[in-house]
């Protein structure tokens, strides 16, 4: 999709610092990050959000969760927070499917 920043660091057009890559999917660390562990796993292909992906593509659905379990792992949390945003309303800032997988400290709800 033109102009989707995602899409955008999959194709290598904008750098990322990328901790993961299968056939499907992509990781790489979020440049804001709101934790001491804070990466980013998206779909190759343009999905706006996890509704529109479910319907889709259950499959890759299921591979983006087990990829951001295994990124967990990867990066030795034992415990970590999955969010997925889905919409303005819910926090949504880029609209392609992303999972952020959290960790390095406490993770307090509300967050904060």
């Amino acid at each position: 999709m033109d102009g989707c920043l995602f899409c955008r660091i999959v194709a290598g057009e904008v750098p990322a610092t990328v901790v993961f890559e299968s056939e499907r999917t992509l990781a790489f660390r979020d440049i804001a990050p709101a934790a001491p562990v804070h990466v980013l796993v998206v779909p190759k292909n343009h999905h706006r959000d996890i509704g529109e992906l479910t319907d889709a593509d259950p499959a890759l659905t299921a591979d983006l969760l087990t990829v951001a379990c295994e990124v967990a792992r990867t990066e030795g949390l034992v415990g970590y927070r999955l969010v997925t945003n889905t919409g303005a309303d819910g926090g949504q800032t880029v609209d392609h499917v992303h999972v952020h997988v959290l960790g390095g400290r406490p993770m307090t709800w509300p967050p904060g």
